[in-house]
């Protein structure tokens, strides 16, 4: 049976291009619904309902219509052109081991650190940016005369960008006003999460919620209505993350050994058959929640199995985006939002729990002790 089902499903595939034989059609009406449900893509799959638009505006469109400060729209232009930068050092550079390691102890890889001076560089040359600061070495370092503070992570995703897994950036923007040490992730002024895949999209943070930008949708760039090309276009606008979900992350497992709340957690999630989508890369991990519209990524700590996330270069940008989508956060310690966190070290950690309201409630519930 299982076989007659393996080349009847094989058929299926090719069906588009192989006109179906009585014979076939039988085989598929007697393989019983118990059968195809159980292996078929049922519903345990997410698919996007984004419909194509005859049009769509450009980043320029987006800017003009969306930010009023003009020193903001250029910090904004300048990580998305090192996002860019950095898909075409993606597509070109081998993965192989720098030779030099990280603050983790980490062996860096070249692409990570093409991406890192990527970065740097477009800091030292954008004429908006007075600091920054790279997870790859937690400093704060004078670059400008600028008004910004930018943090980043040039690459999240080192362990599987080996594989072609997709992998990101993530993007912090603090204003002169308060800097970064003392600040909180609500004080960003903006935040740029970008990722690279079979695709290169950014999301970015905007007064009135959330707006992705797709790069280089041809090799000449987007076309617009007038039949001119854009580096960027805006591929969708105002993002909302529901307040339920189907779609659990759970990273940090090992931590389920000696956190017996966090263990049940999962269990909850399994036997509601929630449906596992995990990866190993925060950035993919969470950036589902916008392509879906739904999902819960959670890390929890415990003393074997210590925070690894940063509050600046990870939880903070990622926070911000969320809850302007209508997800929430929680800061695995008094359940509150992890944007009220205060940055007291660059090189802070933190849980994290991020997503949709009503399963970031569900976590605080299972894993905040109550006072």
């Amino acid at each position: 049976m299982m076989n007659l089902l393996f080349s009847s499903l094989l058929f299926v595939g090719t069906a588009a291009f192989t006109p179906a034989t009585p014979s076939f059609t039988r085989q598929i009406r007697n393989i019983p619904n118990t059968v195809l449900n159980e292996y078929g893509a049922s519903s345990t799959s997410f698919y996007t309902d984004v419909e194509k638009q005859d049009s769509y505006l450009s980043l320029e469109d987006v800017l003009k219509a969306k930010c009023n400060d003009e020193q903001l729209k250029t910090v904004i232009r300048d990580m998305l052109d090192a996002c860019a930068d950095i898909t075409e050092a993606l597509r070109t550079a081998l993965v192989t081991v720098e030779g030099s390691s990280n603050t983790f102890g980490d062996a860096q890889l070249s692409v990570d650190v093409i991406a890192d001076q990527i970065m740097w560089d477009a800091c030292k040359e954008s004429t908006v940016v007075r600091e920054g600061s790279s997870e790859e070495d937690p400093i704060v370092r004078d670059v400008g005369e600028g008004e910004y503070t930018v943090c980043w992570d040039p690459l999240d995703g080192s362990s599987i960008v080996d594989n072609n897994w997709a992998v990101g950036t993530m993007i912090g923007i603090w204003g002169s006003e308060t800097g970064l040490i003392g600040a909180t992730g609500n004080d960003q002024k903006t935040a740029l999460i970008a990722l690279y895949g079979p695709r290169t999209t950014v999301l970015v943070a905007f007064e009135d919620g959330t707006y992705e930008f797709t790069y280089g949708c041809t090799p000449e760039g987007c076309e617009l209505p007038d039949g001119t090309f854009e580096p960027w276009i805006c591929s969708r606008q105002q993002i909302k993350i529901s307040e339920d979900c189907k779609i659990f992350s759970p990273a940090n497992l090992r931590a389920a050994q000696e956190l017996p709340a966090y263990k049940k957690l999962v269990d909850h999630y399994m036997t509601e058959r929630y449906t596992l989508r995990y990866s190993g890369g925060l950035v993919p991990d969470v950036y589902q929640q916008f392509t879906k519209n739904q999902g819960i990524f959670m890390n929890p700590t415990s003393e074997g199995s210590p925070a690894k996330l940063r509050l600046a270069f990870e939880a903070c940008p990622f926070g911000l985006l969320v809850e302007r989508s209508g997800g929430k956060t929680s800061d695995g310690v008094s359940g509150g939002s992890v944007l009220d966190v205060k940055i007291e070290a660059v090189d802070q950690r933190t849980p994290l729990c991020i997503g949709s309201s009503n399963e970031v409630d569900r976590f605080n519930e299972y894993m905040i002790k109550p006072e």
